[in-house]
């Protein structure tokens, strides 16, 4: 009998003793799985207007470019992290964010104004809303604006602009409100607007690559800058994007990046975090 109680004492603590190997292998496997399934290895999406240059665009050979796509994606790089990038319509970035769709927005997004709308980033480059018209029109000043018909696109920081500028809003004769620049810089083409309201990089680029003769006034219409958006409470996925952007901008990984935008209208001057 004492036999056969030892013989089964002995086999409970095989059980037990192989439980608690069972255990700790299936933590590391749960580890793997959820590495494998998103659990623990972070899927950064951004959420970008393909329409955007120079910091979000559609290239010539089909695929996603532009400077903010391509500091995030180095950032994913550097932590290990998964990367994709999404196109949405600018219009609905909110619901995008909070659906999921999305965890960041990342293409020339304005902090100034938005601060308690959104979990933001350091902002990362410095911006003004400029006006841009065609050279000869006569138009020299904001002012000169006056009874003249402006685009901006929709949802945008310029029209932002534009509508905390309440006497300027009230001297112009119409804001029209586009999907994209594209669109915009075809009807200042065309005469059917006066004035295209644009952030200064864009602006830059849509001259560089639109046929006609274009200037950008020499008053901005409004200064402000640009940080990552996410979803309002989500510290924790900010505070490693941060940190992480920090060291890009200390290393001169965000300036290498920038050199390559110089051509579509980036303005390396305007790399505020560089500047600190």
């Amino acid at each position: 009998m004492k036999k056969f109680l030892a013989m089964a004492l002995a086999a409970v603590m095989v059980l037990a003793l192989a439980a608690c190997g069972s255990k700790n292998d299936t933590a590391d496997d749960t580890g793997d799985a959820q590495d494998a399934q998103g659990g623990e290895t972070q899927k950064l999406i951004v959420g970008f207007d393909a329409e955007f240059p120079p910091f979000g665009f559609i290239a010539a050979d089909g695929t996603y470019d532009g400077f903010d796509l391509a500091m995030a994606k180095e950032l994913c790089a550097r932590l290990g992290w998964e990367y994709e990038a999404v196109a949405i319509d600018w219009n609905s970035k909110d619901a995008e964010l909070s659906s999921g769709t999305i965890n960041c927005i990342w293409n020339g997004f304005t902090y100034t104004g938005r601060e308690n709308d959104y979990t933001f980033s350091d902002p990362y480059v410095d911006n003004s809303i400029v006006m841009v018209v065609k050279a000869g029109s006569g138009i020299t000043s904001l002012a000169d604006l006056a009874g003249k018909s402006v685009m901006a696109q929709a949802a945008s920081s310029a029209v932002d602009a534009i509508n905390e500028n309440e006497d300027f809003k009230a001297s112009l004769k119409e804001v029209v409100e586009l999907g994209d620049y594209n669109m915009g810089f075809m009807d200042l083409a065309q005469g059917t607007v006066d004035a295209v309201a644009a952030d200064l990089g864009v602006a830059q680029y849509q001259i560089a690559n639109n046929d006609g003769d274009y200037v950008i006034l020499d008053e901005p219409l409004s200064t402000e800058q640009y940080a990552i958006g996410f979803l309002k409470g989500n510290t924790e996925l900010r505070d490693a994007v941060n940190a992480e952007l920090l060291k890009m901008a200390e290393d001169g990984t965000m300036l290498e990046i920038a050199q390559k935008y110089v051509d579509q209208g980036l303005v390396l001057d305007s790399l505020c975090l560089i500047k600190k």
